[in-house]
């Protein structure tokens, strides 16, 4: 009984960390340190032609190819096919070279727009992690754009970055701020007018939009209107602390552009009950009571033949709202030893990360006291239901977008991302669907979909450069490949990034997952340890 009250207080200090953002907004910034001005690539070049990939636009358009793509600076100029019956190249059709041509061999690759990521956080002190790798990891995996939900970094420093980011001066994706609601302010936002006021002053500072977690209804409906008005955006983790009061259709209706994750859009399907069935000892502020009993949360709402599930599904497509339903992130939740030994921690994952992910009371999303297997039966139904929604969701015309939330729950930055892609095929989307997700999806959420999201004559050059189709196995993306045997019955690997293209400058993919290899491996033999599981002690 002592212990269990100790570790409830310990987790109800976790919860003050890691929802601050609902009270007074005064907290210290996170750690990102340093990152170097030196972007690392080649280029933008005067003209760059890029020869002879397949190309997979990011439409929703089958494969095409072979192409040749002009690029001059940092936008697509021409893309011309060059193939006769897709398997000969017609030298006569190609684009001509001059002296200031850069021509990089694409033969027999394939290219995508550049991925985005509509929710990545850039590191912290409480993973002990820079934004430095996290941005290498990032790229290394085809992630050009990213969303940072909340900004915990500081709007000054994730503004200044940004800059950075855009001007090349660091390695880095685009980067789009979104800041946490209240942050910044002295003291609880708790009125209409004092909610306003923050909206105009973050969008004054040059914020992109804001992260929610919930907010009194009338304080929250002031702060999304008054985006509208100041043309920024709104997301939101609806916390079931605030749920009851305001579920995802309610806050849709008010104007909220996207979700993040799931939670208040099975409440908003309930038909015989408004509140969670809640066991009586349940306590919000202990992490595993909160995540076990959200893993039995779907089975409690409107299912696919009910017409609770049509009306919410076809309000939300009627208000052009964009779910990012962050799957992987969850995804140990219904098998926690598969996430827990994936075999590229022990290559890119830091050993202040690693520990950041172990079971801990005091740390989010580290809630592995007693996780049974009857709570990963519970998450693996979950997980078909919510995927039945998100599936019906896009067949209908939803926007179903893609969001990693990585550096939590054994989620590796980049390798997350990919995951997440292998979670939306599983739901039901074909290949190419998935690849719209995580590339016009994205743009279109951000409202840049005018730049970027496909590959187009007029559009900045955001690219992905795969060796292999992956249409056929999106592991190809992940950093370490995917396992082939070939006909000696010789096992190697394929796939991994090539080269990721961001603004016209080219990053050789291969070689940045080098460099991060060898910074984990220092990493690890600088602190005279090797990775363990948890529990596991030295023979």
């Amino acid at each position: 009984m002592i212990h269990n009250a100790i570790a409830r207080s310990l987790a109800l200090c976790l919860l003050v960390v890691c929802l601050a953002s609902m009270a007074a907004a005064d907290e210290a910034p996170v750690w990102p340190g340093e990152v170097p001005e030196n972007h690392a690539g080649e280029g933008p070049f005067e003209r760059l032609i890029l020869r002879g990939p397949i190309m997979i636009d990011g439409t929703g358009a089958p494969p095409s190819g072979p192409v040749d793509i002009v690029i001059e600076g940092n936008r697509i100029r021409e893309i011309r096919n060059v193939a006769m019956g897709g398997v000969f190249v017609d030298d006569s059709r190609r684009p001509q070279a001059d002296e200031n041509t850069r021509e990089l061999d694409l033969s027999g690759q394939y290219i995508l727009p550049g991925f985005v990521d509509l929710h990545g956080h850039v590191g912290g002190q409480g993973q002990g992690v820079s934004a430095d790798y996290v941005f290498r990891l990032w790229l290394a995996h085809g992630v050009t754009s990213v969303r940072d939900p909340g900004s915990g970094a500081g709007i000054d420093w994730m503004l200044d970055h940004q800059q950075k980011s855009a001007d090349n001066r660091i390695l880095a994706p685009r980067l789009h701020v979104y800041v946490t609601f209240g942050r910044g302010h002295d003291g609880p936002i708790t009125t209409p007018e004092q909610a306003r006021q923050w909206v105009r002053d973050i969008a004054s500072a040059g914020a992109d939009g804001i992260k929610f977690f919930g907010a009194r209804p009338d304080v929250l409906e002031a702060a999304i209107d008054e985006a509208g008005e100041v043309g920024i955006g709104t997301t939101m983790h609806l916390a079931q602390l605030h749920v009851t009061r305001t579920h995802m259709l309610d806050a849709a209706r008010m104007g909220l552009g996207s979700m993040e994750h799931w939670y208040g859009l099975p409440e908003s399907m309930f038909t015989d009950r408004r509140v969670q069935n809640y066991p009586h000892d349940y306590n919000y502020s202990d992490e595993q009571d909160r995540f076990a009993e959200a893993g039995r949360l779907w089975r409690q709402a409107a299912g696919p033949d009910d017409p609770r599930w049509h009306e919410v599904r076809d309000e939300l497509i009627a208000l052009d709202f964009t779910i990012v339903p962050t799957l992987n992130i969850y995804q140990a939740n219904r098998d926690l030893m598969r996430e827990r030994t994936a075999e590229w921690h022990p290559l890119y994952t830091k050993p202040a990360l690693w520990d950041f992910f172990e079971p801990s009371r005091t740390a989010h999303g580290s809630y592995w006291f007693d996780w049974t297997t009857a709570i990963e039966i519970d998450w693996k139904d979950n997980y078909r239901r919510w995927m039945a929604f998100l599936n019906d969701y896009k067949n209908h015309g939803g926007r179903v977008a893609t969001g990693s939330d990585s550096g939590f729950i054994y989620k590796t930055y980049g390798f997350g991302f990919v995951s997440e892609l292998e979670l939306l095929q599983e739901a039901g989307f074909h290949p190419l669907e998935v690849i719209r997700s995580a590339t016009l999806s994205g743009a279109e959420a951000l409202g840049v979909d005018g730049e970027l999201g496909t590959i187009e004559v007029g559009k900045l050059a955001d690219l992905v450069v795969v060796p292999d189709n992956p249409l056929q196995n999106f592991k190809l993306l992940y950093g370490t490949g995917a396992i082939r045997v070939d006909a000696d019955n010789r096992v190697y690997r394929a796939g991994g990034v090539s080269y990721t293209i961001k603004d016209g400058v080219i990053f050789d993919a291969v070689e940045l997952r080098a460099e991060l290899r060898e910074r984990v491996r220092e990493a690890w033999e600088g602190e005279n340890r090797v990775l363990r599981q948890p529990g596991l002690t030295p023979d």
